[in-house]
């Protein structure tokens, strides 16, 4: 079940370009440029690229398990 009237916005990190998609449920009458440009200065850029980071770590190589007997 989703949640009505969820907007999906698109917001970029000014330092670097990074760019993350923010979903939020806004107010009629609310101002999106504005809104869109407080969030990202707002947004926690350092948890959100870590969390990134973390997602697409690659495997280098399975060990072995041990049969307890």
């Amino acid at each position: 079940m989703s949640i009505p009237n969820v907007r999906r916005l698109r917001i970029t990190n000014p330092e670097n370009g990074q760019q993350a998609t923010l979903m939020t449920v806004l107010p009629k009458g609310t101002n999106i440029d504005a809104y869109i440009k407080e969030a990202s200065n707002r947004f926690d850029w350092k948890a959100w690229g870590e969390a990134q980071a973390k997602q697409f770590k690659v495997r280098v190589g399975q060990q072995k398990q041990k049969k307890a007997k």
